[in-house]
């Protein structure tokens, strides 16, 4: 499944680049997806088993200026992150960027967690960069190649409920600093962008967790997809080729008021 359009904004120069964004067909995911096919990239859209959902990705991208693929496979699992890497060796014979997005999440406790739903969380949190990197490094080019991780608040302050996607995530973040310090002398940059709370519209409020946290928020809102999509976009310029293992934090200054 690829389509193409010739409307392309030249502004961030990626025009070419082939561009791998797991969990691509929803949410933030999907608004990473857009903003780079609106620069030109070919981008792979990875999701696990929505095939309906990648439809409507596919169909919401078209017309934007890049290609578009989907790639399904489920990156919890080693032989799956295999295949995946086989197939774009085989059909793209190199990749430039990689954004990690993906991630699965179970609620649970602090006191009383399940070791089972951690182990999953963590899978998925660190699969492509952990059993995937050796093929990483061999398809990423010298000078130019990205690795961009998505990560969150939860990693560093504790939230209710999110323990086993904190400690998924944090390990993340730690995994992007020993890789950053690995690939940097080849000049592939590895960075994680730290997204605040999402705005995920209107009635996804209930208890008014939302209203707080703007209340808080020196910017006055919360961090919408497009912020994010916006950052990972910058990383993947030739100007962000000195910024190395950094956790850069989009979320309107709500982490400076905390």
């Amino acid at each position: 499944m690829t389509t193409q359009t010739e409307i392309i904004d030249s502004s961030l120069d990626l025009a070419g680049k082939v561009v791998l964004v797991t969990g691509a067909t929803r949410g933030l995911g999907l608004a990473i997806a857009r903003k780079l096919c609106a620069s030109g990239c070919e981008v792979l859209l990875n999701y696990a088993n929505d095939d309906n959902a990648a439809e409507e990705a596919v169909r919401a991208l078209t017309g934007l200026g890049g290609k578009i693929d989907v790639v399904k496979a489920d990156i919890g699992r080693p032989d799956e992150i295999d295949r995946l890497l086989d197939e774009i060796t085989r059909t793209h014979g190199r990749l430039d960027v990689l954004v990690h997005n993906a991630s699965l999440f179970h609620p649970m406790p602090s006191g009383k967690p399940s070791a089972g739903l951690c182990e999953e969380d963590r899978a998925v949190a660190l699969g492509p960069l952990l059993h995937g990197v050796e093929r990483l490094a061999a398809m990423l080019p010298d000078g130019s190649g990205r690795i961009i991780a998505i990560s969150s608040s939860g990693a560093r302050q504790v939230v209710p409920g999110y323990v086993s996607l904190g400690m998924a995530k944090a390990a993340l973040e730690s995994l992007v600093r020993y890789l950053a310090v690995e690939f940097a002398p080849r000049g592939i940059t590895v960075n994680t962008i730290s997204a605040g709370k999402l705005d995920k519209g209107t009635g996804s409020d209930p208890g008014g967790m939302a209203t707080r946290i703007v209340a808080r928020t020196p910017g006055g809102r919360l961090t919408g997809v497009d912020d994010v999509a916006d950052v990972a976009a910058l990383l993947c310029r030739k100007e962000a080729g000195w910024i190395h293992g950094q956790v850069i934090v989009v979320d309107g200054g709500l982490g400076l008021t905390a």
